[in-house]
């Protein structure tokens, strides 16, 4: 399966993805949202939306930057698993609920966002948000294009 169109082919919309991806670098590297929690939040809204692209550079950029085998192999099951805190576990719970919103699952309950809020100050929560919509419009990006996951190499 070949990706279908190169967006940045035309002009209008390499322009307008420009704008777009300048949003992830600010919340990246300016948010007070750890950077395992990013990694984690982009691998997993990115695997419920079966964008295999975003997965592998997810996948290995946070093991680039050290998270482990067993985390990563656990980001799908983090319910059923023991190795994640419990704002990451908060963080993970609002990613699902933020992206299944389509689903028909109501969006993120109450409880939820309440979990989220007792590990996260109001900016982290603000970052978190935008990082949920973010990858989720990316991940929608790549589905629709046939962007396949398996040969990304994370910078060196």
């Amino acid at each position: 399966m070949e990706t279908r169109l190169n967006l940045f082919a035309s002009p209008v919309v390499a322009k307008a993805l420009g704008h777009y991806g300048a949003a992830a670098p600010v919340l990246i590297q300016e948010s007070a949202v750890p950077a395992t929690t990013q990694n984690l939040v982009m691998l997993r809204a990115s695997q419920i939306n079966g964008d295999g692209y975003a997965t592998d550079v997810h996948g290995q950029n946070a093991a680039h930057a050290g998270e482990t085998v067993a985390r990563l192999n656990l980001v799908a099951v983090w319910r059923e698993s023991t190795v994640f805190t419990d704002a990451e576990r908060a963080a993970l719970e609002l990613t699902e609920q933020g992206t299944r919103i389509a689903d028909g699952a109501g969006g993120v309950t109450d409880e939820a966002w309440a979990n989220a809020a007792g590990h996260y100050d109001d900016d982290q929560l603000a970052a978190l948000v935008a990082f949920i919509a973010l990858i989720n419009a990316t991940n929608r990006f790549a589905v629709m294009n046939r962007q396949r996951g398996g040969a990304y190499q994370p910078a060196r």
